[in-house]
C-alpha cells in the first residue's frame, strides 16, 4: 500500500473511532452504562451540558439521576457529523435528537442539539477532552416560545461566533458546577 493510501485508511479509522465514541456515549446514557459513557471521554474531559458543567464522573451522575426522576424511557439519536482532523487533535460537531418519555406531562419530548466536542487521541485512544452541549430546539411542548434552550447552556449563533468555531474547544471554567480538577 502506498503512503498516500495508508495515510487515507488512517484517517477513515480515526474518523470512525471518533464517530464510535459519540454512538457509546448516547447507548450509554440510555441505557445508564456508566463504563460506556466514560469509555468516550478522556478521565480529565471537562462536559458543559446546561445545568452541569464539570467533570466525566459528575457528568455521569447527574445524567443518570436527571434520567432516573424525570423520564422512563429515553433515545439520544445523532445525524449530521463534521469532524475535523489535525494529528492527535480532532474537532467535531454532531448534531443530535434527543426523544424522550416524561413521568409526568408533558410525556413525550423532543430536543434538538449538538455536540460540539474537542477529541485528543492519547495513547492510541481517541477520547473527548471537551464538550459543550448546546440547544437548537426544545419541543413546543416544552417550550412553546422558543427560548428556553438559552437559559442554562451556552447560546448558540448562526455566524461563526458560534462554539462550534472555536479552536481549541474549551469549556468556560467560570461556568463549573462540579469539577475534580
Amino acid at each position: 500500500m502506498g503512503e498516500d493510501m495508508e495515510k487515507a485508511v488512517r484517517e477513515l479509522k480515526d474518523r470512525q473511532d471518533i464517530l464510535d465514541c459519540i454512538h457509546r456515549y448516547c447507548r450509554g446514557v440510555d441505557r445508564f452504562d456508566r463504563e460506556a459513557v466514560r469509555s468516550a471521554y478522556h478521565p480529565d474531559a471537562l462536559d458543559d451540558h446546561g445545568e452541569y458543567v464539570g467533570d466525566v464522573e459528575g457528568f455521569i451522575d447527574w445524567a443518570f439521576d436527571y434520567h432516573t426522576r424525570h423520564q422512563l424511557r429515553t433515545l439520544h439519536s445523532v445525524s449530521n457529523h463534521l469532524c475535523e482532523l489535525n494529528g492527535d487533535q480532532a474537532h467535531t460537531e454532531t448534531y443530535f435528537t434527543f426523544y424522550a418519555v416524561n413521568r409526568e406531562a408533558p410525556h413525550q419530548a423532543t430536543t434538538s442539539g449538538r455536540y460540539i466536542d474537542r477529541f485528543e487521541r492519547r495513547d492510541g485512544r481517541w477520547g473527548i477532552a471537551a464538550r459543550i452541549c448546546v440547544i437548537n430546539g426544545l419541543g413546543t411542548e416544552l417550550d412553546p416560545e422558543g427560548q428556553a434552550g438559552d437559559l442554562a447552556f451556552v447560546q448558540t449563533s448562526r455566524d461563526r461566533s458560534d462554539p462550534a468555531y472555536m479552536r481549541p474547544l474549551v469549556v468556560d471554567t467560570t461556568r463549573l458546577t462540579r469539577a475534580s480538577i
